[in-house]
């Protein structure tokens, strides 16, 4: 796993986080016939030619390299949808529910199956430019911090790739200001007790001289 010998590096690496988005299921129209595969992770199948079935994202793809299936692109992948959640990004300051890996998802259907995804380029233009709005908010809740005076930051709905790139900074920042605020409240209780008994302090009575 990517970052172990630094804390402050991003948890996953792109590759890290594309093998995790494989277990996805996804639904693929077989043109096979196959009895159902075992696997630690669970059964799938089994496969009859033109019957749709659910299957991971990863034994989708190693089918439809050997042309034994065709992959169907998920419902949230239509030009109808993206469009839809594309307007609210613009027009909120909330992130909209998306799948958490929609960013892999997406890259390895455009890698691999990108005949079976209808409208590919429309589809493809459509999740950049949600992309880049959503990072544009990002940028903002980060500046929150840099302008001090936030020691917290919700950032819901967030995908698995820009979870990745944001933690790092996010840590490290509100570390900072952990560690600013607690030296300045150490120094304002050491300093309270000197307060204190100087304010105390009457003026002195002079002895007489025997």
């Amino acid at each position: 796993m990517a970052g172990t010998s630094d804390p402050h590096a991003s948890a996953f690496s792109a590759a890290e986080l594309e093998f995790l988005a494989e277990d996805e299921m996804i639904e693929i129209v077989p043109n096979l016939r196959m009895d159902a595969l075992n696997f630690i992770s669970g059964d799938f199948g089994p496969f009859r030619p033109q019957i749709p079935t659910q299957a991971p994202l990863w034994l989708a793809v190693a089918l439809k390299k050997r042309g034994k299936c065709t992959i169907r692109a998920p419902e949230w992948m239509s030009v109808d949808k993206l469009t839809q959640v594309l307007e609210a990004e613009r027009d909120s300051d909330k992130f909209q529910p998306l799948p958490f890996h929609y960013v892999e998802i997406s890259r390895l259907l455009f890698d691999h199956a990108q005949g079976d995804i209808p409208d590919t380029y429309m589809v493809r233009s459509l999740i950049e430019d949600i992309k880049d709005v959503r990072f544009h908010k990002i940028g903002k809740g980060l500046e929150s911090i840099s302008g001090g005076g936030t020691f917290a930051l919700k950032l819901k709905n967030l995908s698995a790739m820009e979870a990745n790139i944001v933690r790092p900074f996010v840590t490290r920042a509100l570390e900072t200001f952990y560690k600013l605020s607690s030296s300045d409240m150490i120094q304002e209780t050491d300093n309270a007790p000197n307060r204190q008994q100087t304010a105390n302090r009457g003026p002195r009575r002079q002895l007489k001289d025997r």
